[in-house]
């Protein structure tokens, strides 16, 4: 889940909204967003049910910084 200017933003669409503040390539990925919800939000739920399977996983989680952890609600 994003919220970003009092918008709330689920699934694929969140993904892709803050792919468009990363610099680069990453900005390209945004044009996505033009592909409809249902088939969008339906390859997320495959990459987010397969994910630890085909990128790993850590055993232990990272403690954000003070800079970071400002932008978290709490």
């Amino acid at each position: 889940i994003l919220i970003e200017n009092g918008r709330v933003y689920q699934k694929s669409t969140a993904a892709l909204h803050v792919v468009k503040s990363l610099p680069g390539l990453w900005r390209a990925a945004s044009a996505l967003l033009i592909i409809p919800r249902p088939l969008r939000d339906a390859v997320y739920s495959v990459i987010a049910k397969n994910r630890y399977k085909w990128f790993g996983q850590k055993s232990e989680c990272t403690v954000p910084d003070p800079e970071i952890r400002k932008r978290f609600l709490s």
